[in-house]
């Protein structure tokens, strides 16, 4: 009897030898993924299409970070997962596609430079998370939500490094973080100091700038993450705006001719 698209109903005997696909699959992703080069991962929403902004957004931030060096990760499938796999092609970059067997709305996009087929959700997650050095999160729905959510929770348990996770679209994405504030992190359920593991950005290049300030100095090593690209930022300040208002720096020095 063929399996059933409900690949986790039948438990029981067939347990042990699902496992073994399980491995499978594991043991491809590993192989085919250990081989990569710094990457990011893009989530978003697979039901917009090529004239939507929000594709045209993906595309044009994939294509960025393919022209800074870094392999992009989608789901392989239609829509922002397309957009990025464009994105990142047309920039000459690695595009990974880790597609997933649906019943509906995934099939496998023609952008991808390396292509796997997952059929259990979880392992095909692992690939996203164990690969990356940031994480990009489009709008997108309960599939991009789930990714978002997981994924911030590996971080806040401590499970993979603080690795820099950027919601892009202020307007699609301020109204759940205004809601997180105001019932769960009013209810004790969360603290801000957890939610700012989420940086809102609207800026393609400011997102990639900072993708690759954290890269390039390791951040996601440091219990402050980006915030301290902005710490270092307004200590700089601080030491520029108290020098220019020294005497030394009103007066002539001397031996110099003005």
């Amino acid at each position: 009897m063929a399996d059933s698209q409900y690949v986790l109903e039948d438990m029981g005997a067939k347990d042990t030898w699902r496992v073994f696909r399980m491995m499978a699959e594991l043991v491809e992703g590993f192989d085919e993924m250990s081989q990569i080069g710094p990457a990011v991962s893009i989530f978003g929403t697979a039901r917009c299409k090529p004239h939507d902004p929000v594709y045209i957004l993906a595309e044009n931030i994939a294509k960025k970070l393919a022209d800074k060096g870094f392999t992009v990760i989608t789901g392989g499938g239609p829509g922002v997962m397309e957009a990025g796999n464009k994105g990142a092609l047309s920039a000459g970059g690695a595009s990974i596609g880790l597609n997933i067997s649906l019943s509906h709305e995934q099939r496998p996009n023609s952008y991808q430079t390396k292509s796997l087929d997952f059929r259990y959700f979880f392992v095909r997650k692992l690939m996203f998370v164990k690969y990356a050095v940031a994480f990009v999160i489009l709008p997108g729905g309960f599939g991009s939500l789930d990714e978002l959510f997981e994924t911030v929770t590996l971080i806040q348990t401590k499970k993979i490094k603080r690795f820099p996770m950027f919601l892009v679209g202020s307007k699609f994405w301020n109204p759940l973080l205004d809601w997180l504030r105001a019932e769960v992190i009013t209810r004790g359920f969360l603290t801000e100091d957890e939610l700012d593991l989420l940086t809102v950005v609207d800026d393609p290049d400011e997102l990639v700038d900072q993708i690759v300030w954290c890269n390039n100095e390791k951040c996601y090593l440091t219990p402050e993450g980006l915030r301290g690209r902005k710490a270092t930022a307004d200590d700089q300040s601080q030491t520029d705006s108290s020098s220019n208002g020294t005497v030394d720096n009103l007066i002539d020095k001397p031996g110099i001719e003005t």
